[in-house]
């Protein structure tokens, strides 16, 4: 999987030196004026709602395309992301596997970070989900 290249963001990511390294996300990010746009939660769902993966990596793939999807159909792309936030029911999983994890987000995201939090949960709605993606964007320009 090649990264996604994207324009840069129209955002103001934040990061002080003082809160330490912050590979994949970013610790602040501060909107453009735009309209606001929230993101319901996102699994590796396939075009008949059923979940189209089984493993940890590919479904956090089938997530982010459906974020990208959900995203382009509110006239937006991934540089408009401002939070995503990731809650697994597998968390161990996820960090072993964050190599791959760097490769799918690339693939979608390019280098783009906004803000991101991971939740361990017990369980999410769909049975088999390991992972769902929560994100909020703004989408630069005239908030009429």
């Amino acid at each position: 999987m090649e990264p996604v290249h994207l324009p840069p963001t129209p955002h103001t990511l934040v990061n002080p030196p003082e809160l330490g390294p912050n590979p994949g996300f970013s610790h602040a990010v501060v909107p453009a004026p735009g309209r606001l746009v929230h993101l319901a939660g996102q699994i590796a769902s396939g075009p008949d709602g059923r979940l189209a993966a089984e493993s940890l990596v590919d479904q956090f793939d089938g997530a982010l395309a459906n974020v990208v999807t959900a995203l382009r159909a509110c006239g937006g792309s991934p540089e408009h992301l401002v939070r995503l936030c990731v809650y697994t029911t597998d968390v161990p999983g996820y960090r072993v596997s964050g190599r791959e994890l760097g490769r799918v987000y690339r693939a979608h995201m390019g280098r783009h970070y906004p803000a991101v939090a991971l939740f361990g949960v017990a369980e999410l709605f769909e049975p088999g989900a390991l992972l769902e993606l929560v994100c909020d964007a703004v989408i630069p320009g005239p908030t009429e």
